[in-house]
């Protein structure tokens, strides 16, 4: 089995060396506003778009002019790597079948990061003691940047196919994305169980009864973000104090998306685990928490109700949950199920009637049968049999029919 796998370390960065890299993912957004706007010229007098091999005649000739000539003072090839991205970019918002939209201009200082495709230019010094028995931290090679100390927290493992370092709240990182081919996974797990996600009581409710707490990173400091954007907002914009300011407000947002993410880390590593089938519902995050302000014309109804919904969803990390069990389960030979999530909620669990008067509160009783159980429960027991269901001669009880399915 082939795995793709990153790995992120923090940069201990020396001043120059900050500003060596903070000058060169600023060219590698000169070039991907620059590149953008002739694709956009091109496409306004209606001439279609430069390939890739286009861009990069015009990156060589504004590397080689007086006036854009500071691109050649940073590397290359992060600059080569950003055409290839707006190149695949333009590609997708152009498919019919692609959801993505137009690219946009990049702003400084939002999400500042560069890419080097070519391993073959990176070079590692991971010795940890000098020659006199002194700890030391293991270094990486830039090119044009230089060798640069970063905290090892864990090894690399596999073969390295590309680097990207970026900058996030007042540091910088070096994320390594490696491959290698490891022997197919023994399944320790053998149960099946459904996940029904949720944004008040807990996160995520197992079929089995399994209840994990919900993720409020960003509630808990709500208060204090609202608190430190405005006093941004009283500062003079790009003065010495507006900067210290706004280097405060992305810590914050950096703390409360690393909390998020440590939590979702843990809840997907303990059902990966425990687990062999996970089913979940299919649903459109995206679509859930989009904005219901509307138009001037036609405005939205519920508005706060709606915004807070959203906010609530989104810091609970349901996509990222997703992703995080689909390959955690795939690593441990497991496999992630997602079925329609219609009238889950509704559904009776013993005797299947849906009835919108079923679930009024936290206890679900069947207006039909006159079963009760926890309602985020009965819904992951809905999910769990519908995930289930195309699978044939299966039996109902969890831990049988996990076996089964995985093996059908």
């Amino acid at each position: 089995m082939l795995i793709q796998k990153a790995v992120r370390y923090r940069l201990e960065t020396t001043p120059e060396q900050e500003n060596l890299l903070a000058r060169a993912v600023g060219c590698v957004r000169f070039v991907w506003n620059r590149a953008l706007s002739v694709q956009k010229s091109y496409l306004d007098h209606q001439c279609g778009t430069l390939n890739y091999a286009g861009l990069c005649d015009l990156l060589t000739t504004w590397r080689n002019t007086e006036a854009f000539g500071f691109l050649a003072e940073s590397p290359s090839m992060p600059q080569q790597q950003t055409l290839k991205n707006l190149t695949r970019a333009l590609k997708d918002a152009f498919d019919n079948t692609s959801v993505k939209k137009f690219p946009k201009f990049k702003k400084k200082f939002v999400h500042d990061s560069m890419r080097y495709p070519e391993p073959d230019h990176i070079r590692f010094d991971l010795k940890l003691a000098d020659q006199d028995g002194r700890h030391v931290l293991p270094k990486i090679f830039l090119p044009k940047i230089g060798w640069v100390k970063f905290r090892k927290s864990c090894i690399i493992g596999g073969e390295i196919r590309n680097v990207t370092v970026s900058r996030a709240g007042g540091h910088w990182y070096v994320a390594i994305q490696t491959e290698k081919t490891v022997a197919d996974p023994v399944r320790q797990a053998t149960t099946a169980v459904g996940g029904d996600r949720n944004v008040a009581d807990n996160v995520l409710t197992l079929s089995d009864g399994t209840m994990f707490l919900p993720v409020t990173a960003y509630r808990d400091l709500q208060k204090r973000l609202a608190r430190e954007q405005r006093k941004l907002a009283h500062k003079v914009k790009f003065s010495a104090n507006w900067k210290k300011q706004k280097a405060k407000i992305a810590r914050l947002h950096q703390r409360i998306a690393a909390t998020r993410k440590t939590i979702l880390h843990q809840i997907s590593t303990i059902i990966s685990k425990n687990h062999a089938v996970v089913v979940l519902e299919d649903l459109k995050v995206q679509n859930m928490t989009a904005s219901a302000k509307g138009t001037v014309e036609q405005p939205g109804r519920n508005v706060r109700q709606k915004s807070g919904l959203n906010k609530s969803i989104l810091d609970q990390g349901w996509g990222m949950l997703k992703q995080m069990l689909g390959y955690k389960l795939q690593w441990a030979g497991g496999i992630l199920l997602l079925v329609d999530p219609a009238y889950t909620s509704q559904a009776c669990a013993s005797c299947g009637a849906v009835d919108a008067g079923n679930r009024k509160a936290a206890v679900f009783r069947c207006l039909h049968c006159g079963h009760e159980a926890h309602a985020d429960v009965n819904a992951a027991q809905n999910i769990l049999a519908r995930g289930l269901a195309p699978c044939e001669g299966l039996q109902s009880t969890a831990g049988h029919a996990g076996v089964a399915c995985f093996a059908a």
